[in-house]
């Protein structure tokens, strides 16, 4: 089979295709033929080491698991003699931070990881767009309580967090504003924000509402910034570390900081989460943004795009035709 790996940490030409053995699957496992996969940041940090803590989780010298890709989608190729889940011929989907592989033709992945049987409404291949950015705004969302009725600012509202946050939002019954560029705006009002806050022509800070949730999906604001359009009793929440490590100073110490609370919780995606947004979709309450397809081979120009931060919602390597 064919597979993007990396054996050094570094820029994206560290990214090549080679051929592989394919997998065998273990008793408990599925062999998955890979349909699509998601770019991420979070594949791109992995990949550089830009933050060196992270080499304690993929490897202090070299990467450990060497094909990257936490997200994929594709159909059940075979299974162990073990599983009941899922059997041959599924369409699935599916979150594996644990052993990453999606980044090639065909993956053996644990019966009881965070996968579902795929939403019949959307292309198969897109469905690798689903997990990555909305199990990490859901966590975000259940861990600062949203309740119906709620003010909630997003902050990078057009990334593959922020734009899955905006309509996961609005489903849990929040009154949202999305602070997005120009170009942008007309596609977050159609996710759903109430209102819109043109970065590039207004200061989000000088907003006259006052926020029960700052929720800020690129790591780019603070909570001394936010602290003014927050209420007395809120909640500030980053997908970054913040300057210095802040944002996870501040969460251990946030009863002694006052009633402006900041939260960093630690992102798990479940079964029960992925079997959850799956009937989002199949509903109607939440479809991924995709912001463009790359080949298996296009990996390299797929890394150095979703590194420039200029991606709106999600970048798809595309590993098999659209169903």
């Amino acid at each position: 089979m064919k597979a993007a790996i990396y054996k050094h940490y570094g820029s994206p030409e560290v990214m090549q295709v080679l051929d592989l053995e394919t997998p065998k699957p273990k008793p408990n496992e599925l062999l998955v033929r890979v349909h699509g996969a998601s770019v991420s940041r979070t594949d791109t940090g992995f990949r550089s080491a830009e933050y060196v803590v992270s080499r304690f989780w993929t490897g202090l010298i070299k990467p450990k698991c060497q094909v990257l890709g936490s997200d994929f989608s594709g159909v059940v190729e075979e299974i162990g003699s073990d599983v009941k889940r899922f059997k041959k011929g599924d369409k699935i989907f599916g979150f594996n931070d644990k052993t990453f592989g999606g980044y090639a033709q065909f993956l053996c992945i644990d019966e009881n990881a965070a996968m579902a049987n795929a939403p019949s409404n959307l292309a198969l291949v897109d469905c690798a767009a689903i997990p990555e950015g909305a199990h990490y705004a859901l966590n975000n969302i259940r861990a600062a309580k949203v309740s119906e009725g709620q003010n909630v600012l997003v902050y990078g509202a057009t990334g593959a967090i922020g734009s899955s946050a905006v309509q996961l939002l609005k489903y849990f019954g929040a009154h949202v504003t999305a602070v997005s560029n120009t170009k942008n705006v007309g596609l977050v009002k159609q996710l759903g924000a109430d209102e819109v806050i043109d970065y590039q022509t207004q200061d989000f800070t000088q907003t006259n509402t006052k926020f029960d949730l700052i929720f800020d999906a690129v790591g780019k604001s603070s909570i001394g910034q936010c602290r003014k359009i927050m209420k007395e009793q809120s909640i500030y929440v980053s997908t970054e570390l913040g300057k210095y490590g802040q944002n996870i100073w501040r969460a251990l110490f946030a009863s002694f900081l006052g009633k402006q609370k900041v939260i960093f919780p630690m992102p798990v995606a479940t079964t029960a989460d992925i079997e959850f947004l799956a009937k989002l979709v199949q509903d109607g309450h939440f479809k991924p943004v995709i912001d463009r397809y790359y080949s298996l081979d296009q990996i390299v120009e797929a890394h150095r795009f979703v590194q420039s931060a200029q991606k709106t919602g999600n970048v798809v390597l595309q590993i098999m035709p659209k169903d």
